[in-house]
C-alpha cells in the first residue's frame, strides 16, 4: 500500500520501505506533468469506478482512493469553466502542432495546441465548449511558462 498526499503542487508518496517527493502540474483535465528527480513523467488519469486509471507510457496503474468524493471535490471534473477562459503554457517550450483554427468551435476536452517541454508533448484542451476566439501562437513558436496560447468564448 502507498499512501499518497498532495499539497500543491507538491505529491509526497510513502511506502513502509520508501519515500518520494514530487512537483505535479494539471496541464489539462485528466493530464498531468509530475516531475521526480529531475525526470519528467506524462500521466493520464481517467476514472474507473470508484478507482482511477493512471497511464504513464505503456504502463497502466490502477489506484483505489481511500476516500473517492475528495478526488471528485477536487477535481471538477463534471463542470465546465464559464466564460472566456485562457489556455496558458504550463511551462516553457515549443508549439509543435495547432489541433484547431482560429473561429472554430471546440468542445471541452478537445485538443487544441501540443506544446513539447523537457522532450515530452503535452497537449493542451480547451477547458469549456465555445468558440476559439484568439490563437496566438503558430507552430515551432517557443513559448514561455504562463504566456496566454489560446483563448476560448
Amino acid at each position: 500500500m502507498i499512501d499518497l498526499r498532495r499539497t500543491a503542487p507538491q505529491i509526497s508518496a510513502s511506502s513502509a520501505s520508501r519515500r518520494i517527493e514530487a512537483d505535479a502540474v494539471e496541464i489539462s483535465p485528466g493530464l498531468y506533468s509530475i516531475l521526480i528527480g529531475g525526470r519528467s513523467f506524462q500521466v493520464h488519469v481517467a476514472e474507473r469506478g470508484a478507482a482511477l486509471l493512471a497511464r504513464v507510457g505503456h504502463y497502466e496503474f490502477i489506484v483505489e482512493l481511500a476516500d473517492p468524493r475528495a478526488w471528485r471535490r477536487g477535481r471538477g471534473s463534471t463542470l465546465e469553466a464559464e466564460g472566456q477562459q485562457e489556455i496558458i503554457a504550463p511551462m516553457p517550450g515549443k508549439i509543435v502542432r495547432v489541433l484547431a483554427a482560429k473561429g472554430s468551435k471546440v468542445e471541452a476536452g478537445q485538443g487544441i495546441l501540443v506544446v513539447e517541454a523537457m522532450k515530452m508533448q503535452n497537449e493542451l484542451r480547451s477547458p469549456k465548449s465555445g468558440t476559439l476566439e484568439k490563437l496566438l501562437v503558430t507552430e515551432g513558436q517557443a513559448v514561455n511558462s504562463g504566456d496566454v496560447l489560446a483563448v476560448i468564448v
